[in-house]
Formats: C-alpha cells, sequence, structure tokens
C-alpha cells in the first residue's frame, strides 16, 4: 500500500493516500507541453534528459521500457561510457520528484509507481491518471459510436478527445528516434479523429460549425485532400458554392506547384456535383440538441 498511518491507524496530516478511492491522483501529461501533477500542485522536472526519460516512460506506460531503448532516445548509439549509471541517477531523480509530489518515500514510489523490471524500468498507472489514455478512451468510444450510427454520442467523445489537447503533443520534449515516431503517430490521429469529428458535424447538418474548424485546417495543411474536401463540401452546404469551388482551384494549384500532381479522384468528383449542384451533397439531418455539444466548444476555433 502506498499510504502511510501512525502508530495509531491515523493518516498523518498531509498523506495523499493513493491507495484510498477518493484520493487525489498523479497525473501526467504528454499531450502538450510536458505535464506532472498532484491535486494542483505541479512538480514537472527541467532538466532536458530527465524530461526524455520520463516522456519514454509515460508513452510506454504499464510496459517495461528497456534500459537499451532508454540510452539509445538519450544518446543514440553513441552512450557514453558511464550511460548506465547516469540512467539510474535520472530514474533515482524521478523517483525522487514523485515522492516529494505523493509525500512518500521514494522507496515506496519504487515499489508502487515508478518500478526497476529485468532489464528495464516501468510506470505504473494503477495510482495515476495519462492524458492519452483518456484521450485514447474517447477516440475509441467516438469511433464506435460513429459505427453504430450514434452521431450524437460520438459527436460527444470525439469533443472530449480533442479537448484534451493543450498543445503538440511531446512539443518540449527533446526527442529522440523512438519519442519522435511517437509524437507523429499521436499528430496523425488527432488528424485522424478531426476529420471523424468534421464528418460527424456536416452529418448532423453543422455547417457553419465546422467551417471555422476547417478554414484554419486547410491553412495548415495545404495539400491535405481530405481536409478540403470537407471544406469545399461545408462551404456548399452553408450556401457558399462560388468559394467551395475556388478552395478546389487553390487546391489544384498548389499541387500542381509544389508537387506537379492533379487532384485525386475523389476530390474531383466532388467538385464536379459541386458544379452541377448535385442534390445529394445536401442532407436532410437537423442539427443536434445544445446540450449535447459541450459548452464553449465551437464558439471560436480550437486552440490546438
Amino acid at each position: 500500500m502506498l499510504g502511510m498511518t501512525d502508530s495509531h491507524g491515523r493518516v498523518p496530516a498531509g498523506d495523499h493516500r493513493l491507495d484510498t478511492p477518493d484520493a487525489p491522483r498523479v497525473e501526467f501529461g504528454v499531450l502538450g507541453p510536458l505535464a506532472v501533477q498532484m491535486g494542483g500542485a505541479g512538480r514537472t522536472p527541467t532538466a532536458p534528459k530527465l524530461r526524455n526519460v520520463l516522456a519514454m516512460l509515460i508513452v510506454h506506460a504499464d510496459q517495461v521500457v528497456p534500459v537499451t531503448a532508454l540510452m539509445r532516445e538519450l544518446w543514440d548509439d553513441e552512450p557514453p561510457a558511464s550511460g548506465l549509471t547516469t540512467l539510474q541517477t535520472y530514474i533515482l531523480n524521478l523517483r525522487k520528484l514523485l515522492a516529494a509530489l505523493t509525500r512518500h518515500p521514494t522507496a515506496r514510489v519504487a515499489e508502487t509507481l515508478l518500478l526497476t523490471r529485468a532489464g528495464g524500468y516501468q510506470l505504473t498507472t494503477a495510482h495515476a491518471g495519462l492524458d492519452l489514455n483518456r484521450y485514447h478512451e474517447h477516440a475509441g468510444a467516438g469511433r464506435r459510436a460513429l459505427a453504430a450510427g450514434d452521431h450524437h454520442g460520438a459527436l460527444t467523445h470525439l469533443t472530449e478527445a480533442l479537448n484534451l489537447w493543450r498543445g503538440p503533443a511531446l512539443v518540449d520534449i527533446p526527442t529522440g528516434r523512438i519519442l519522435e515516431s511517437k509524437r507523429r503517430q499521436y499528430e496523425e490521429s488527432r488528424l485522424v479523429l478531426l476529420e471523424y469529428l468534421l464528418d460527424t458535424q456536416l452529418h448532423l447538418g453543422m455547417y457553419h460549425e465546422a467551417l471555422t474548424e476547417l478554414a484554419a485546417l486547410t491553412t495548415q495543411n495545404p495539400l491535405h485532400e481530405g481536409l478540403h474536401a470537407q471544406y469545399m463540401r461545408a462551404l456548399h452546404l452553408a450556401g457558399r458554392r462560388a468559394q467551395a469551388l475556388e478552395t478546389f482551384h487553390s487546391l489544384r494549384t498548389t499541387l500542381v506547384t509544389e508537387l506537379g500532381l492533379d487532384p485525386g479522384p475523389a476530390i474531383q468528383r466532388l467538385h464536379h456535383a459541386i458544379l452541377n449542384n448535385d442534390p445529394q451533397l445536401h442532407t436532410s439531418l437537423t442539427p443536434p440538441p445544445a446540450d449535447t455539444i459541450p459548452a464553449g466548444t465551437w464558439t471560436s476555433t480550437r486552440s490546438y
């Protein structure tokens, strides 16, 4: 057990008692700047190498991270002669940091939160929360809702998932090969989820709400045909047919100029449908009830 009692079985003042159901949990975040918090108090390491090790443990939570992987992430293929000793010092410093945050002995943290395993180290989530885990839970629930035809449920879960992002993933972490691959994976996952959310909005008739997001996304991703197609469709459905056609021509110019490519067949078919004012582009679905949309979500462009 993580908690401690005095000789009379009472909880000492200030003891967080992580083993009790209502106790605060250590919260780790990598969907934005690195964050380590508990009960409103933050204690995030500042040393770059220490942040790198902690990020490696977080993105592989509940898995054993081999010493070799940690050393490769820290020093690529040229670790110093003292690399193993230095890594052990980093782990000790992380345990001290977590001990100060949880107000538990370093040895107890080593037994319950940041464990030594055969060949590596493991960050456990029995007494911790991860923004990554909550993101994946909401994203999975949103995709299942879409598969079941529950667009209102999908809207809620996809919005909750995307609202967990506080900035670019691992934005303030010095990434090696492993963390860089994770960063790209998370960013691509976020972009795909945004596409799901925008599809859901368009399906529900929320054309004007989708336009705010798509205007920013197409600017940030000038070669992304899928986002431009969604933007074109949203513009057309919002009664802005001319701008929808201009968006296609702008995309085609960018693709030809930068890549020497024409737009793909799917977006060309959409362009043709808009030119001909195809009635199949119009949906008769009504917008969802207001209480299905978290307050403030669509009042402005998503900050990230």
